[in-house]
């Protein structure tokens, strides 16, 4: 039987979104966002794309969606973004950082469960951390549009790390997602056994954008989005 989403709180409740400092290393510092849930279940270290901070209305998006659903979330900045730099930091950077990001997570959050992952960049580096040396305490990686691929360069390469990831992956992906062609991602979550599930979002780019042609909107988009999060992280708890 299909597992249903948990009942989300009320929409008009206002979680508030609390500043934070994360020391990645001596003379590092970068920024964080603390959103509590009521009766939170668990807690999400989200990592920003590529492209945009931790600002960005896609992840306040999914910080408030996750809330209603009882997840509590940490937001952070890499570096570079910190800083005003257009050119990510080196992975080295990037996953050290996002190991201060889920040490705060455990500070702020003792006894919750947490997981991982984020928006494409962010997603990709913190299964390299994961790859490198697991993540102390993390249950799970969830990646919001893992990027695959440079778009019109279809390849598997940036996937070989996963295979050395042991804890459960979700991966949810827009059929229209430049970054992943969707048959070489069909082919890297087979091998990947059942430590990976795929939820494909129809019609869905990058961005989990859906053409109006699709019958959807973005909003209907991202609350499925956000169930799928709710019920895997639940199932894995």
């Amino acid at each position: 039987m299909k597992q249903k989403p948990p009942q989300p709180l009320p929409s008009n409740i206002v979680f508030e979104a609390t500043p934070v400092r994360i020391s990645v290393n001596e003379g590092c510092t970068v920024s964080g966002l603390v959103q509590s849930a009521s009766e939170a279940r668990a807690c999400y270290v989200l990592a920003h794309g590529a492209g945009a901070g931790m600002a960005h209305p896609f992840l306040a998006d999914t910080a408030n969606g996750l809330a209603e659903r009882r997840i509590s979330t940490l937001r952070f900045q890499f570096p570079y973004m910190e800083n005003g730099q257009k050119r990510p930091d080196v992975p080295a950077v990037a996953q050290a950082t996002v190991r201060a990001a889920v040490s705060e997570a455990s500070r702020q959050f003792p006894g919750l469960p947490l997981f991982a992952g984020g928006k494409s960049f962010g997603g990709r580096m913190t299964s390299q951390a994961q790859a490198d040396s697991p993540l102390p305490g993390v249950r799970g990686l969830v990646f919001l549009g893992f990027p695959l691929h440079v778009p019109g360069q279809p390849s598997d390469k940036r996937a070989q790390h996963l295979y050395d990831v042991q804890i459960p992956m979700l991966f949810l992906q827009g059929t229209r997602d430049e970054f992943a062609d969707e048959t070489l991602l069909q082919q890297v979550i087979q091998r990947l056994g059942n430590r990976a599930t795929l939820k494909l979002i129809a019609a869905a780019d990058h961005s989990f954008h859906v053409l109006k042609r699709s019958g959807r909107s973005d909003v209907e988009i991202k609350a499925a989005l956000f169930d799928e999060i709710a019920m895997w992280t639940g199932a894995s708890c």
